[in-house]
């Protein structure tokens, strides 16, 4: 992972070389409307390469979609719970750098009334720091990335959660028909410019924001979601991701290029029994997408061998983009909402879309998914609580292989998938329920954060307290 910022410096340079893509140019320097157009590519590469690294690569242990190779040690500290305030400095660091590009983008769009780029360079600042406050808790947020402010104060978790969702609500309240200055184009690795497709991305990330609350704040959860749908708001129905990776070196996806090219090695990450077990029983297709058969790493037939899924290898590939929204999260968001705000209506038809989307985006076809959300994963007809395991349990799935921190935190604020109260290796053993398989330095309890790295806890006075990487955080009431 230590040659992020390269990967991150040569996917922005894929855009252009243009001298106005100039990334060595003071953005304070910058004449109005460069900072939108040099700077903005490169946040937007910032926060992929960071996420769909250093987090993808946490959160797969953690939402177990993987394990430690047995004979190999590159990630012990992340498998056995293990990870302190000395490791993963760099993934801290990295997100700030991309958020400090997107902050002078939206820093000079206000500045010039150019509310395109203010309502991208916001929703990007926001979908960061979501990020980090959901895995560190508090975080500096108000005062971050400000050059005359070199000791910024933290936020707590529910006030950056009040200041993310007030600054979103009011890059949404802009009217982009009168935004002046430059048009985003090719200098937006997202969307291309297209402002409804962002709209809709600021709508759902509104949306989970305010989902994460549903367990500590629930009637701020019921208010903010109502509202936002009984607005008429649109939600996301295609990807929110960055797709402009090549198999290359520097240039593939951030989770590949990091575990695969740069170690040089095929073989760190082995099949977790967890999500393994949970395919192989509902014979999904997405089994032998995910990993391979043990023996034959190229193989991508159907196959059953369910008795020692970890010698079965993760595959990944270069060209795999990173999801900031997927269309599916938005489905299954949406389905939640409907769940339990609106007494299920329209509840099956999003849960339905959801599965369907990500099966297809495995290779299956339309009817091939029809056949599992009128079989193996149909939607609950009766219950509550029965449906949004089935909601989460799939956006679980789905979440393979690059947003394992987000199914990570989805458990710890629903439960599912459910702890296991035995160990795997017991025949009482439900698959696709979280169990602690290694020797854990946390008294076999279950991770609920990343701890502030020592890079910044030693050079701000103004960190909180140091805590447990068991500490929940602030929301996680489960």
């Amino acid at each position: 992972m230590k040659k992020i910022a390269t990967l991150i410096t040569a996917l922005f340079l894929l855009v252009s070389c243009d001298e106005t893509f100039d990334i060595n140019r003071d953005p304070d320097a910058l004449p109005p409307g460069q900072a939108n157009s040099t700077i903005f590519p490169a946040g937007i590469a910032g926060l992929a390469g960071a996420q769909g690294s250093y987090y993808a690569i946490i959160g797969g242990f953690w939402s177990q979609f993987w394990t430690q190779n047995p004979t190999s040690n590159q990630y012990r500290d992340i498998d056995s719970y293990s990870i302190g305030a000395n490791n993963y400095g760099a993934a801290y660091t990295a997100m700030y750098d991309a958020l400090n590009d997107i902050r002078t983008v939206k820093a000079q769009s206000l500045k010039e009334g150019n509310w395109n780029y203010y309502l991208m360079a916001t929703i990007l600042e926001v979908e960061g720091s979501q990020v980090l406050t959901d895995l560190y808790d508090d975080i500096p947020y108000a005062e971050a990335n400000n050059v005359n402010i070199l000791q910024p104060k933290f936020n707590t978790g529910k006030e950056t959660y009040d200041l993310m969702i007030a600054d979103l609500k009011l890059a949404l309240s802009k009217d982009l028909s009168a935004s002046v200055g430059d048009k985003p184009g090719k200098d937006d690795f997202i969307f291309k410019g297209d402002m409804e497709k962002w709209t809709k991305f600021g709508n759902t990330l509104l949306l989970k924001l305010h989902m994460r609350l549903t367990a500590v704040n629930p009637t701020l959860a019921q208010s903010g979601i109502t509202t936002l749908i009984n607005s008429g708001a649109q939600f996301l129905d295609v990807d929110a991701a960055m797709t402009q990776f090549e198999d290359a070196a520097d240039r593939s996806n951030p989770l590949y290029e990091s575990d695969r090219r740069q170690l040089n090695t095929t073989l760190n990450l082995r099949a977790s029994k967890t999500m393994f077990s949970y395919l192989s029983l509902n014979s999904d297709p997405r089994l032998a997408k995910y990993y391979a058969q043990p023996g034959n790493p190229n193989n991508q037939g159907d196959w059953n061998n369910t008795s020692v899924p970890n010698l079965s290898l993760v595959q990944l590939s270069p060209l795999t983009p990173v999801f900031f929204i997927s269309k599916e999260e938005s489905y299954f968001l949406q389905a939640e909402a409907l769940t339990r705000y609106y007494g299920g209506a329209g509840a099956k038809a999003k849960y339905d879309a959801g599965v369907t989307a990500a099966l297809v985006r495995w290779g299956q076809t339309a009817t091939d998914a029809a056949g599992f959300v009128n079989g193996a994963y149909a939607f609950p007809a009766t219950g509550t609580d029965a449906q949004i395991e089935a909601i989460i349990t799939q956006k679980w799935i789905a979440s393979f292989p690059g947003n394992g921190y987000e199914s990570f935190l989805e458990q710890n604020r629903t439960g599912f998938p459910k702890e296991s109260a035995v160990k795997q290796s017991s025949e009482l053993y439900i698959p696709g329920q979280l169990a602690i398989a290694v020797e854990t330095k946390t008294g076999n309890v279950f991770p609920r954060r990343i701890v502030l790295p020592n890079v910044v806890t030693t050079r701000n006075p103004n960190a909180p307290a140091a805590k447990l990487i068991t500490d929940k955080v602030w929301w996680d009431v489960n």
